[in-house]
């Protein structure tokens, strides 16, 4: 697995909520979910990582 490095990020409260709630929905921590979303964009635009062979 690699490993994760810290990002500040902001978002307007009323999308913060949504995300919260969303991954209250689906058991999910709060960064869990913003890290699946932004997995899911870039798989669907085929940008997503590729993983290191060791």
């Amino acid at each position: 697995m690699s490993k994760k490095k810290p990002f500040a990020l902001r978002v307007n409260e009323d999308m913060m909520n949504a995300i919260e709630k969303w991954a209250a929905d689906e058991f999910r921590s709060t960064n869990g979910q913003i890290e699946w979303m932004l997995m899911q964009c870039l798989k669907k635009h085929k940008r997503d990582p590729k993983e290191k062979k060791s």
